[in-house]
């Protein structure tokens, strides 16, 4: 059996739909939900909000992880570097759709703001795929250290009572520690400063804007 060599129009038709899946539809995980055998108990409304405000800023979070290796993915030099990025994405898919569930058990929504978020996340996967895939790989590290660390926040922040988010959050931390570890065994190159800084100052803007949008 061949297989078609895919086009640069393919390419470019496969990843719109990607976009289109991730931003509105209602991606499946491969991975039953953390929180499947956790009981949801009541919390009261700024509980409730608070919890909701996390896991939006989470949500976010995945569609920012989707954009950003399917850009990276899409420019990269080497296969085994594609492979991996695809195979992280996937696992963020599970992320995503774990999240988008506990924000309906919270009678809440995701980001307004998606499709900026989006977009926005696929440019820098671009540009730091066009860096070459050591640095494509560096940025993977960086990345998820930040969100391993942020989910750590959010862990400390939660209301006691919600141990349906508490058991989400804290498997998709194991799963970016994970990931950074495997970028950094796959020749991730350490990024310079200012690069980290500037990462860390756009994923806190995000995380301001999207607890309420």
């Amino acid at each position: 059996m061949t297989h078609r060599r895919l086009s640069p129009l393919d390419r470019l038709l496969a990843q719109s739909q990607h976009a289109l899946d991730t931003l509105f539809g209602d991606p499946a995980a491969t991975r039953a939900n953390p929180a499947a055998d956790t009981p949801d108990v009541a919390l009261d409304p700024g509980e409730r909000r608070h919890a909701a405000g996390l896991m939006r800023i989470n949500h976010v979070g995945e569609i920012c992880a989707q954009a950003l290796y399917v850009g990276q993915a899409a420019v990269a030099r080497d296969a085994a570097t594609r492979d991996h990025l695809m195979h992280a994405a996937q696992e963020e898919t599970d992320h995503l759709a774990w999240c988008a569930e506990r924000l309906r058990e919270l009678d809440d929504r995701p980001s307004l703001l998606n499709p900026l978020w989006y977009a926005g996340s696929y440019a820098i996967g671009v540009a730091a795929g066009l860096r070459g895939d050591g640095w494509n790989l560096g940025f993977v590290v960086e990345t998820e250290r930040q969100v391993e660390a942020h989910l750590d926040e959010h862990l400390q922040t939660l209301p006691p009572a919600d141990l349906r988010s508490r058991a989400i959050l804290e498997t998709m931390k194991a799963d970016e520690a994970r990931h950074a570890d495997e970028a950094e065994q796959a020749g991730a190159r350490i990024l310079p400063q200012p690069i980290p800084t500037l990462m860390a100052g756009a994923s806190k803007l995000m995380k301001a804007v999207a607890y309420r949008l």
